[in-house]
């Protein structure tokens, strides 16, 4: 069937319609996962649904992950495929699920992600100490106290003691993010912001921008977008999604496992340090230079420029 009308869309009118599919898909799933819900948990919990003063119940987390997991699932993975159906009709081909990568570009990438760490680290440092005009203090309050509060539903979510447990959150934090949210802005949005400047350097840093942004974490806003760059570049220079998924997984599955194991104390907590201290200048300059080398390396080895 051809979706003409969808086709010959302009690039704001794919942006307005792109939202719209994406709201129109996390109400029916969240519906849905009320539905399913209520014989897993209960009507009464339903009626209920934990806040962050029941952290410490292990009943209203499992209700919680449920509910992360239904909204990733809702935002993030079923619109851009409906999307690239729609838009283009062949969907691997329009998300660039079809072009596979060489085994040295995956090697890359999984280097260039523990490279990247100091330099993440670095500006995530400077963004966590950033300070507002006293006339700012109510927003800078609100801001600080939004943090907080998603740090401690993090926390909790983090807090396993079992394999199991580790493995779900690997899944729920790594794997569907990493798929979720490069399909949705590397694969669409940034598409749409390519093509509408017709550079796809404005593509990348837009979408990259409003990536960081649909977080609403400012104290992260920083790093997070420079991640959302990076993932851009890397699709950009390989011509395939499956880089920025690879490296969307090693970035979140790395912080996940690195959580459970200082919290065996089976590493030290230094480790999440690494480049963020003020007199880590040196160290972060060298993170940022092996990121710009290995996405050169990227570049070259793949010879493709997605436009």
């Amino acid at each position: 069937m051809t979706f003409t009308a969808f086709r010959d869309m302009k690039p704001l009118s794919q942006l307005m319609f792109s939202i719209f599919v994406v709201i129109a898909s996390f109400l029916a799933f969240m519906v849905l996962s009320l539905v399913v819900a209520i014989p897993l948990y209960g009507l009464d919990s339903m009626l209920s649904i934990p806040t962050i003063d029941e952290l410490d119940n292990p009943e209203s987390i499992r209700i919680l992950k449920y509910f992360q997991v239904v909204q990733s699932i809702g935002i993030f993975i079923v619109p851009p495929f409906i999307l690239a159906w729609l838009y283009h009709g062949k969907i691997a081909e329009y998300l660039n699920l079809d072009k596979r990568v060489n085994i040295e570009s995956v090697f890359l990438v999984l280097v260039l992600s523990f490279a990247a760490s100091p330099f993440v680290n670095f500006i995530g440092g400077l963004n966590e100490n950033m300070q507002f005009p006293e006339w700012l203090s109510g927003v800078e309050n609100w801001m600080r106290n939004a943090e907080d509060k998603a740090a401690e539903i993090t926390e909790a979510f983090l807090k396993v003691e079992t394999i199991g447990g580790l493995a779900f959150n690997i899944f729920m934090i790594a794997i569907l993010p990493a798929i979720g949210e490069e399909l949705l802005f590397r694969g669409v949005i940034q598409r749409i912001f390519t093509n509408w400047t017709r550079n796809y350097h404005w593509g990348i840093w837009i979408s990259a921008l409003l990536f960081s942004a649909l977080h609403l974490q400012f104290y992260g806003f920083v790093p997070r977008m420079f991640l959302g760059v990076l993932f851009g570049y890397l699709l950009v220079y390989s011509g395939s999604m499956w880089l920025p998924i690879i490296a969307h997984f090693i970035n979140n599955g790395v912080a996940v496992v690195a959580m459970y194991m200082i919290d065996k104390e089976l590493l030290s907590p230094e480790i999440e340090e690494i480049g963020s201290t003020s007199d880590s200048y040196y160290i972060a300059a060298i993170s940022f230079v092996l990121i710009y080398a290995f996405l050169l390396m990227i570049k070259r080895q793949n010879k493709i420029i997605f436009n």
